[in-house]
């Protein structure tokens, strides 16, 4: 076996060195130090490249205070509605306990104000992810039915199920191009469990598959400006910037309508939906 060098000089020795033999020590010791400096640089790691987020939304725009303005209106029902119908929850001796009587919740109206219909604009606003520490949208499961049913967030938000009953409860939604998943099951009064959003959604069915009468509806909005309809059938859309929007109303059962909507410079711009008994 050969013997290893251990530094420099055992390259060239130390006797008789002439001359020229010191300038080549010297060529060869520089050509060392330049290799290895060389080397190093070559090593270094070039930055860490930044994670390509195209197509992915961005913080919301800063909109001016001075010259926001809002969307306010309501959603009105025309004819005649259907009664509601009540549900035989006796499958479960829990859900049969509840004091709070369950009817449907497909079409509720009164006074010609229809409830429960998602509210938010479409088109006209860049897309836009949840701020960061943004809370949860509270899905709860009380009294064997989705409190409220129907709920709405933005994208990048979470919804937090509950499960207020005595009894074992499932969350199962159904979307129809198989993203946004979700299918847990909850101990009977058991820890909240949240989910995150990450695109947009309208009305994303929820189901119990334990107590099959159990549905519920999560809308995730592209944006900040959206609402669901409350007993009046009333909405609002606030601090949207003046311009021109396409405004959105999505109902479970009777389908979209789209308006134009122009928002002047500190004004609220009216607008209004009708939706007619199928």
């Amino acid at each position: 076996m050969p013997p290893r060098l251990t530094a420099y000089n055992d390259l060239v020795p130390m006797r008789a060195f002439s001359t020229t033999a010191l300038r080549l020590r010297h060529q060869a010791l520089t050509a060392l130090l330049l290799g290895v400096t060389m080397t190093s640089v070559g090593c270094k790691h070039a930055a860490a490249p930044t994670t390509s987020t195209a197509g992915s939304p961005a913080a919301a725009p800063v909109v001016d205070p001075a010259t926001a303005g809002s969307i306010s209106g309501t959603v009105h029902f025309d004819g005649k509605a259907p009664a509601p119908v009540a549900i035989d929850m006796s499958m479960d001796p829990a859900c049969a306990m509840s004091a709070t009587p369950n009817n449907s919740e497909q079409i509720v109206v009164a006074n010609h104000a229809l409830a429960n219909v998602y509210v938010y604009v479409k088109s006209g606003i860049p897309a836009s992810a949840a701020p960061a520490g943004t809370a949860p949208v509270v899905l709860d499961q009380k009294g064997c039915r989705y409190v409220p049913h129907v709920i709405a967030l933005q994208q990048g938000g979470s919804v937090e199920f509950h499960n207020s009953d005595p009894t074992m409860h499932n969350i199962h939604t159904t979307p129809t191009d198989g993203t946004a998943s979700v299918d847990v099951s909850q101990s009977p009064m058991g820890a909240p469990q949240t989910q995150k959003f990450d695109k947009p959604e309208t009305m994303l069915p929820v189901r119990c598959n334990n107590h099959p009468w159990m549905n519920s509806f999560i809308n995730v909005a592209p944006n900040p400006y959206f609402a669901v309809t409350g007993a009046d059938g009333s909405f609002t859309l606030k601090n949207l910037p003046p311009g021109t929007y396409t405004v959105a109303a999505v109902h479970e059962t009777l389908g979209e309508q789209d308006i134009q909507v122009t928002v002047p410079a500190k004004a609220t711009a009216p607008a209004a939906f009708t939706f007619a008994a199928k």
